[in-house]
């Protein structure tokens, strides 16, 4: 299963990392994160793990396989028969950004978690991107004409 969501955001890059890249702070811009518990000193950087947690979903422990900083980061997580891998990426564009969430599982029961969360997955991951635009936009400086 693969859910993919693009949005164009009006901030600068900058801006919509410095939001993206904040995750304990996710559940203030997000209603599909009730929690964000580092268990690494530093939640972003690779190899660092956080323990996140969802409505409706049990709590999951996401490890940071991939970081380039400003532009990028990947974590995974793994569960019974199932691999998730969670995409993060900001782009600058003529007028802000673009971000684009992802999110990819596979394994024996990947197909199985797929038809029985999609829906809610695809949601969550919807509610998260409109999220971080909102925010983002929010906390970008303004500019008077």
């Amino acid at each position: 299963m693969r859910v993919e969501v693009r949005v164009d955001i009006s901030a600068p890059p900058e801006v919509v990392w410095a939001v993206l890249s904040d995750v304990e702070s996710w559940p203030a811009w997000t209603a599909s994160i009730t929690s964000v518990r580092p268990l690494s000193p530093d939640p972003l950087q690779v190899g660092s793990r956080v323990r996140i947690k969802q409505p409706r979903l049990p709590a999951t422990v996401w490890t940071v396989s991939d970081l380039v900083e400003g532009e990028r980061f990947t974590w995974t997580a793994t569960g019974p028969g199932v691999h998730t891998r969670a995409s993060h990426r900001v782009v600058g564009t003529a007028e802000g950004s673009r971000a684009t969430l992802s999110i990819d599982q596979a394994g024996v029961l990947g197909r199985l978690v797929g038809r029985l969360y999609g829906g809610l997955t695809r949601r969550y991951v919807e509610m998260e991107a409109a999220g971080l635009k909102q925010r983002s936009e929010n906390s970008a400086p303004q500019t008077r004409l």
